[in-house]
């Protein structure tokens, strides 16, 4: 019986991209799942393969608080193979104090559990610009978390109205005000806990790079009242 001639098969194809870690999970003896994000293919869930054993050549190129360049082969499910690894950019500042080790880790995981497996580019140069201020230890943490929390909920379409009230009155620096979470606007309070200073203050954190609101004076006294605040907005208005 003649035998059909066999196909050639499609050679590997061996994709190349940016990825910072988000997450690693053990697997096996001496494999790892790690969950990365990038600028152009969203989340990657992939395979690195003995990369727990001492001379793994992938460990050294795929660090926590990290920028890697990295190849990889997608899986035809979930998860594809990670085939090589190189480290553009280390934040190695940021393991020098623990403080700033646990602050990196939960805005890490805050950014992975509010984003869908294709985030855009954007979410990227958000979790590298805070790699950078982390490894600057003149920025102060307080700043830096309330900071990455409403850089992220700007990015999911929630932020807040800062032009005028509940009523549809615009702002004025005279009166105080409490703050609507569901309508994520400032409504009129004789004794509310928000002043001018801290509308002026959530404006700039909405608007501003950080390095601009770290040359603020007196930011701190304000950033206790704002920091909870910025943070319920993040609990109710994206994926907690």
């Amino acid at each position: 019986m003649n035998r059909l001639p066999s196909l050639p098969q499609s050679p590997v194809k061996h994709l190349k991209t940016t990825g910072i870690i988000l997450s690693r999970t053990d697997y096996g003896e001496a494999d790892r799942i790690i969950t990365l994000l990038t600028p152009d293919h969203g989340k990657l869930r992939l395979m690195a393969r003995g990369v727990r054993k001492a001379k793994s050549k992938l460990a050294g190129g795929i660090e926590l608080f990290s920028v890697s360049d990295i190849s990889f082969i997608a899986g035809r499910g979930e998860i594809g193979t990670l085939i090589s690894s190189r480290l553009r950019q280390h934040y190695g500042q940021i393991v020098q104090q623990i403080e700033r080790v646990q602050t990196g880790y939960d805005l890490v995981k805050m950014l992975n559990k509010a984003t869908e497996d294709h985030p855009e580019a954007e979410y990227f140069t958000l979790l590298e610009q805070t790699f950078a201020v982390l490894n600057d230890q003149g920025i102060g943490l307080q700043l830096i978390s309330t900071w990455f929390t409403a850089q992220l909920l700007k990015l999911a379409g929630h932020s807040p109205n800062l032009q005028t009230d509940t009523t549809g009155a615009k702002l004025d620096p005279s009166k105080t005000y409490n703050f609507d979470y569901d309508a994520m606007a400032f409504t009129p309070s004789p004794r509310g806990a928000f002043k001018a200073a801290h509308v002026k203050t959530l404006r700039l954190l909405f608007n501003q790079t950080i390095e601009v609101l770290a040359k603020v004076e007196g930011l701190d006294a304000v950033l206790i009242k704002l920091e909870p605040a910025v943070h319920n907005m993040a609990q109710i208005h994206i994926r907690s």
